[in-house]
C-alpha cells in the first residue's frame, strides 16, 4: 500500500553531516507516523500522531527529523556523526496511532519499510 525510497546516504568523516530523505509513493492519504530507524530497528527519529518529534537517545541533540506532507517525504538531518552512527538507515511508515516515544520509536509498530540507505562515518 506504501512504498517507500530513501536516498542520502554516502561516506564522510567524523563530525561531518547528511541529510537523508524517504519519498513515499502509493496510499499516501495519511494520517500516518513516520520514522528513521537503524538496521535491526533501533528507533532513531519519529514524527507520532500529533506531529510531536522524538529521537534515541544517542542521537538527542545531533540530528533532526522533519517532513513536507505536500510531498510525502522524510528527511533526517544528521550533524556531528560520529563513527558509531555508521548504520543502514531505514525509513518506516505506519497508519496506526502512536503518540508518544516509546511507540513511535518501537519498530515492531511499523507496517512499511524502505530498502534502506548506507551511512558510513570514519575516524
Amino acid at each position: 500500500q506504501v512504498q517507500l525510497v530513501e536516498s542520502g546516504g554516502g561516506s564522510v568523516q567524523s563530525g561531518g553531516s547528511l541529510r537523508l530523505s524517504c519519498a513515499a509513493s502509493g496510499d499516501t492519504s495519511g494520517p500516518y507516523v513516520m520514522a528513521w530507524f537503524r538496521k535491526g530497528h533501533e528507533g532513531v527519529a519519529a514524527i507520532d500522531s500529533d506531529g510531536d518529534l522524538h529521537y534515541g537517545d544517542s542521537v538527542k541533540g545531533r540530528f533532526t527529523i522533519s517532513r513536507d506532507n505536500a510531498k510525502s517525504t522524510l528527511y533526517l538531518q544528521m550533524n556531528n556523526l560520529t563513527p558509531e552512527d555508521t548504520a543502514m538507515y531505514v525509513c518506516a511508515a505506519t497508519y496506526r496511532l502512536l503518540y508518544d516515544a516509546r511507540a513511535s520509536l518501537d519498530g515492531s509498530e511499523y507496517n512499511y519499510w524502505g530498502r534502506g540507505t548506507r551511512v558510513t562515518v570514519s575516524s
